[in-house]
């Protein structure tokens, strides 16, 4: 580390992350292990080098947990400028560290790095690293430390799976609360006295809890069902719709009742209401599907009526907390008695695992996906549960 810059003393845990050889590094740990220390030291640690480095978080206001120490830490050098506006250190020499956030993975487009540091990438929506940041890297051939707490089995734990094989370029490390020697054992003990045992896991001992005890379990073993180009004969079908404006995505979900599999999803955004009606009306040209259960809140009314018109079996579901809470619960128990299946799609797995439940002052659940990612495959996989479970087409 550049320590004729920053004084900085690393633990041994942290000096043998630093001292790896390899290019993509893959940091799983327990709260307090300084795993964000360590980030912001790799990233002054090649600013001091002449290069360019980005710390990058799921959002802007997560983005602060690394922002506050680089500051801190850069405040050392002599004559280093720091943007405060931009979220930009910039050393003498050239070198920088800008900080951004993966709220929109398009917006990490463009830029040529030298390392980036993705902090939390657990519950980060893996499009970031994937079709932003991962090319980024690639003319400067770049490198990147993936750091984060775990969150059931998703594309972080698939990250820190590669580590775990000898390839050369990817290591991955595990290291628990305890292995801190700067907090103290007794610490954590007293927070396990106080936690149920599986979020200790998860959080303390950063291990890799099948779905994280997230509201749908079992997702994993779920995820086996295959594509279907057109409907099977004498099965039955039944579609969801979720639909989106802009910044979200209108997702299409199509279940074969007589299997209980996810046989087709079509995802899109920034396309207009025309395009949209004319790709749902070409799934249910495939699928013939007893029934579309669709989204009525916002756009969902206007555009549910237009493919009432076309003829389509549309039936509206207004969203409400209660209404919500119904559909998801019953996908939830869906998962937990596998009793449907779904394909094997890195997005859709993503949602559901990091699905939330908050319990609401009132005592009323509130079901949402974290700040920063989206529910759509979710919401749409649910209504057409929904339909399956409830057979609307009888009222149509």
């Amino acid at each position: 580390m550049a320590k004729t810059l920053i004084n900085v003393k690393p633990h041994p845990g942290q000096a043998e992350v630093h001292n790896s050889s390899a290019r993509f590094k893959v940091l799983d740990c327990g709260r307090r292990w300084g795993k964000t220390r360590l980030g912001v030291m790799e990233c002054l640690d090649v600013a001091a080098q002449g290069k360019r480095a980005w710390w990058v978080a799921p959002t802007y206001k997560m983005s602060e947990v690394g922002w506050r120490p680089l500051r801190g830490l850069a405040a050392q050098i002599p004559h280093v400028e720091v943007r405060r506006a931009d979220r930009e250190i910039i050393l003498p020499n050239g070198g920088s560290v800008t900080v951004r956030s993966a709220d929109n993975p398009d917006s990490l487009r463009g830029e040529g790095l030298d390392f980036v540091v993705m902090d939390e990438c657990a519950f980060m929506h893996e499009d970031a690293w994937n079709e932003a940041l991962r090319p980024a890297l690639a003319d400067r051939q770049g490198r990147a430390l993936f750091i984060s707490t775990p969150k059931g089995r998703n594309w972080f734990w698939r990250m820190w799976q590669l580590g775990q094989e000898d390839n050369g370029q990817w290591q991955s490390w595990r290291f628990t609360s305890y292995d801190n020697p700067f907090v103290p054992n007794e610490e954590i003990d007293a927070a396990r006295a106080t936690m149920p045992e599986r979020v200790f896991a998860q959080e303390f001992l950063a291990e890799f809890i099948d779905d994280a005890g997230g509201v749908f379990r079992g997702v994993m073993a779920a995820a086996t069902a295959e594509p279907q180009d057109k409907a099977e004969a004498g099965h039955e079908y039944m579609m969801g719709v979720d639909w989106a404006q802009s910044n979200d995505f209108t997702v299409l979900t199509c279940i074969d009742m007589t299997t209980n599999e996810v046989c087709a999803v079509d995802r899109f955004n920034q396309i207009d209401y025309s395009t949209q009606l004319s790709r749902l009306r070409a799934m249910y040209e495939r699928f013939k599907p007893a029934a579309i259960i669709s989204e009525k809140n916002s756009m969902g009314g206007p555009l549910s009526e237009s493919l009432q018109q076309m003829g389509l079996p549309v039936q509206m579901f207004t969203t409400t907390n209660a209404t919500k809470t119904e559909i998801i619960q019953a996908l939830a128990l869906a998962f937990e008695t596998a009793q449907v299946r779904i394909p094997n799609d890195a997005t859709m797995i993503g949602e559901l695992q990091a699905y939330e439940q908050t319990q609401l002052p009132s005592g009323i659940w509130r079901y949402s996906a974290p700040d920063g990612m989206h529910d759509d495959m979710v919401m749409s996989l649910a209504l057409a549960w929904h339909g399956c479970n409830n057979k609307p087409w009888l009222l149509l």
